[in-house]
């Protein structure tokens, strides 16, 4: 196993998370295949370690994002996709035919960078937005329906 990275265990022990081997190689995979599904996270980490379970590895995903180490995103109609970049109000562009999510910074800057009319009452702190497309790929034919986005940037 290759040496714990100590950016990534200070950022661990930064948000009073234990260092781990299973917790470094979740949040470097994730900084190496941004938007990665656990799936994929999962098998990538096996890849890395000798034995992790995926049970692990989703606790591992619950907990820096409980900490906010890691974003979550759930794109409609697609599995829940995991980031390192967190904290800086940007948003997403998801091609509608391969699945490939890429970030888009916000053209406001500070969050939240849209208010409903009406907020209910509620303290909004947040606003998610998703932009759907066809990417480049996509748009000129290149890619497959069946080949998403990180499966490409693997081979």
């Amino acid at each position: 196993m290759a040496p714990l990275s100590s950016t990534t265990a200070d950022r661990l022990r930064g948000v009073g998370l234990r260092v781990t081997a299973p917790r470094v190689a979740v949040l470097e995979v994730l900084a190496e295949n941004p938007h990665a599904t656990a799936e994929t996270v999962a098998g990538l980490v096996r890849g890395r370690l000798d034995s992790v379970s995926t049970q692990t590895v989703y606790n591992v995903l619950a907990a820096c994002t409980d900490t906010g180490l890691v974003r979550r995103i759930v794109p409609a109609d697609s599995p829940a996709l995991f980031e390192t970049r967190t904290g800086d109000n940007h948003h997403h562009l998801v091609c509608r035919e391969c699945g490939r999510t890429v970030d888009v910074d916000c053209v406001v800057g500070a969050g939240p960078c849209l208010t409903p009319h009406d907020a209910g009452g509620f303290a909004v702190d947040e606003a998610e937005v998703v932009f759907w497309g066809l990417c480049p790929g996509c748009r000129d034919g290149g890619a497959t329906a069946t080949t998403t986005h990180h499966e490409e940037e693997r081979q």
